[in-house]
């Protein structure tokens, strides 16, 4: 019997070796052309960027560019046009590998957003990049379906990782973002592996920097201040349920009176820039990251928050191409900025939970925003950083930017008896009762 024990000991870590070794070399491969592409595609997004605030003229040009997105999708890109939503879709129901085309349509179409004045993110693009790189070697490796599973996750884990400097997150947020209750523990390490692997290579060839964050003031941990802190987190997790409905809102509208998919982000064009002109200020367009580090230091207008939802949900739903993260990050950092007038907690503090806590609510990812808090913050601020996500992933309810996730916990105090089902599945059950 003992040596029967020994030897299935022995060869289950040969197995943990092979596995080890083989994931080993795929997420090296991963995380080099990721990283890469990251490096390149924030190095443009800081281009375009200074370009476009430099010769703010270029706004009045959206509609064309919102045209060429729109063209471009329509003609070339149907079959990715899903993004994010599709690379969940394939991880539940696999049909064929995300075809290579989607990585150089949404870097190309986050760029022509950014440059000419839409108000998105980078995370998205970053996602599918990563995601679509990744799946070209489920042919190379020819892999199976579980596999295939494992090697979607490190490329979420490597194009989230890369593009915001955060290994940690990065891999929770492939694991945690795929089904809303339920971790895929298989790939835990294949996701770790793709996110350092892919921040390594994206930092190595120095031609992009993350922006840096620094909550200056911690308050103590009493239970006063962590009623606080929950408060704070109720906030959070409402307006990260308002930008996800706001998104879907307007992007049901476009469809439903704009039938001819090109036309949705040129019409969608002309109202920003027109928005833009008449505001005066290119604030609220772009990532915002200015005034993302202002937040944490500087008192600024309790309307912030709400005008960047207004106009990020605006421009994904009208079709321009970016991603959801950046822009909740000002939503969340400049909220949790005013919060300050009635919530007597410091005002970095506040900035800092709101900053990942919205995001937390919008993905229902609360443990990898938590993760992000402290990899961005540092360690003292994790007990309300902790508070602030959790709570928002609790009262943001149903809603999801990404309305492909499914549910894998029934006992969900809002998911019950609903597992297996995809938000868009639970909401449109929820209207017709």
């Amino acid at each position: 019997m003992n040596k029967i024990k020994k030897l299935f000991l022995s060869f289950q870590q040969s197995y943990s070796l092979l596995f080890l070794l083989k994931w080993t070399f795929i997420t090296l491969l991963i995380g080099f052309f990721t990283g890469s592409v990251s490096a390149v595609f924030l190095w443009s997004l800081e281009w375009a960027t200074n370009y476009r605030e430099a010769n703010t003229w270029i706004i009045a040009l959206l509609p064309i560019a919102g045209l060429v997105i729109g063209l471009s999708y329509h003609y070339y890109g149907e079959s990715v046009v899903k993004g994010n939503n599709l690379l969940l879709e394939e991880y539940h129901s696999p049909k064929k590998v995300i075809p290579f085309k989607m990585a150089p349509l949404v870097f190309l179409g986050t760029i022509l957003t950014h440059l000419f004045g839409g108000s998105a993110g980078r995370e998205g693009t970053a996602v599918q990049i990563g995601g679509a790189i990744a799946d070209q070697f489920t042919k190379v490796f020819k892999l199976s379906k579980l596999d295939r599973k494992i090697i979607l996750i490190a490329g979420i884990s490597a194009g989230f990782s890369s593009v915001f400097g955060t290994p940690l997150a990065g891999a929770i947020f492939a694991l945690e973002v795929m089904v809303i209750g339920r971790i895929k523990f298989d790939a835990i390490l294949p996701s770790f592996l793709a996110a350092i692997f892919a921040n390594y290579f994206c930092e190595v060839w120095q031609i992009a920097h993350h922006t840096h964050y620094t909550i200056s003031t911690v308050a103590e941990v009493t239970p006063v201040t962590v009623l606080w802190a929950l408060l704070a987190g109720i906030i959070f997790g409402l307006v990260s349920m308002l930008f996800s409905k706001s998104t879907h809102f307007w992007g049901s509208l476009f469809k439903k009176y704009i039938p001819y998919p090109p036309l949705r982000p040129v019409i969608g064009g002309v109202v920003i820039a027109a928005t833009v002109y008449f505001m005066g200020t290119t604030k609220y367009i772009g990532l915002g990251v200015p005034t993302i580090v202002n937040a944490f230091n500087v008192d600024l207008n309790s309307y912030d928050f709400f005008l960047k939802l207004l106009l990020t949900s605006f421009t994904l739903g009208a079709g321009f191409k970016g991603g959801e993260v950046t822009p909740l990050f000002f939503i969340g950092a400049t909220l949790g900025n005013v919060l300050i007038w009635f919530i007597p907690l410091p005002m970095p503090l506040l900035a800092g939970m709101g900053f990942v806590a919205v995001f937390a609510g919008a993905t229902n990812t609360p443990i990898a925003c938590t993760i992000m808090g402290i990899e961005l913050f540092g360690i003292e601020s994790g007990v309300f950083i902790a508070l602030a996500c959790t709570t928002a992933y609790l009262f943001s309810g149903h809603s999801g930017i990404y309305s492909a996730q499914i549910i894998g916990s029934s006992e969900h105090i809002f998911y019950k008896n609903e597992k297996g089902r995809t938000l868009t599945e639970i909401e449109n059950l929820r209207n017709k009762n």
